[in-house]
């Protein structure tokens, strides 16, 4: 019972979030789901969960794939658009790999590159 309290609390708490951020704060937001994803697909992993794994794997390729990537403006955004975009579609491909391989090394690389892109949005906002 108070795992689902917990679970509703989280989705509200998400949801406010949401509704009242910026532009540049829903990026944010997307890179921290998709690296939380990651970061619980490797505890999934790490746990011989792999249902679990594949689960968490899907959502942060959903996230780059349908998030991150659907944000990009390749007309506007030129150079910088283009290469996030190939990088996000390397990311992409990396973690279907880590889910057939299980390949703990591939989730910690897709996390890393992907961090390092979000605290660069962080730091943007300072």
């Amino acid at each position: 019972m108070y795992q689902l309290g917990s679970k509703a609390y989280e989705q509200v708490n998400l949801e406010t979030r949401v509704s009242q951020a910026s532009p540049h704060q829903l990026i944010v937001l997307l890179f921290d789901g998709a690296l939380q994803a990651i970061r619980l697909a490797s505890l999934y992993l790490q746990k011989g969960n792999i249902a679990g794994k594949g689960t968490a794997i899907s959502k942060a390729i959903n996230i780059v794939d349908n998030g991150l990537k659907g944000c990009l403006d390749l007309e506007k955004g030129g150079e910088i658009a283009e290469n996030l975009d190939r990088l996000y579609h390397y990311i992409s491909q990396q973690l279907v790999l880590a889910n057939l391989h299980n390949d703990k090394e591939k989730l910690q690389s897709c996390y890393d590159l992907l961090n390092n892109i979000a605290e660069s949005w962080r730091e943007i906002a300072k």
